[in-house]
């Protein structure tokens, strides 16, 4: 089946978007630039759109790419580290205000989740290394990936450098479960995770 037939799957067999407010696009947002409120709507063929979130079923998930590179402190990431886990890829970057906004609440979500087989990674794109480390500094609970020219990202087909906050969970079959181009929530995230989890605890 292809890209296009299996997301008409995706349409029919009910993945949900939740329509939220949009994140940076291209540079440096509006300082006044917040998460919105949103409603929920079936999902469409094609790529995620900024400001929503999709959930896929088991049956409709694809490959995620590899995740590998260099981390902001200079050293190599560690890729095997994440086999069998369900792993939440972040892609941020330090002059993106819903990046901001949502540093805490990513932070939460990871001490929520991380002693159930979880692993967090951040990519910090479209940035200079000293500004992403500063931002990062005296609360980083997970590693990031430094990748200023969004070369991970691009990897993942629903979810486009050009927008930022975006968050992707990955099964531990490493399929891509759920892709959020929006600034989220410990409230939101976590429950999502955790559905995600699950799959392969009773696998």
């Amino acid at each position: 089946m292809n890209r296009r037939a299996q997301r008409s799957v995706v349409a029919a067999t009910g993945a949900m978007l939740l329509t939220l407010g949009a994140g940076c696009a291209g540079g440096p947002p509006r300082e006044d630039s917040q998460p919105g409120e949103g409603v929920v709507q079936a999902a469409d063929t094609g790529r995620v759109r900024p400001g929503t979130a999709a959930v896929y079923p088991p049956a409709d998930r694809q490959p995620a790419p590899p995740l590998s590179g260099e981390l902001l402190d200079g050293t190599t990431f560690a890729a095997a580290s994440l086999d069998g886990a369900t792993v939440v890829v972040n892609f941020w970057a330090s002059w993106c205000a819903p990046c901001r906004a949502e540093a805490d609440e990513l932070d939460a979500s990871y001490a929520a989740t991380r002693d159930e087989n979880v692993r967090f990674i951040g990519i910090n794109i479209r940035d200079g290394r000293d500004q992403a480390r500063a931002f990062v500094e005296g609360r980083e609970a997970y590693p990031s990936l430094y990748d200023p020219a969004g070369k991970v990202a691009l990897g993942f087909t629903d979810v486009s450098p050009n927008t930022i906050p975006s968050t992707v969970v990955i099964d531990h079959q490493r399929r891509v479960a759920v892709v959020l181009r929006k600034a989220t929530t410990e409230q939101e995230l976590v429950p999502l995770i955790r559905q995600v989890a699950l799959e392969a605890a009773a696998s």
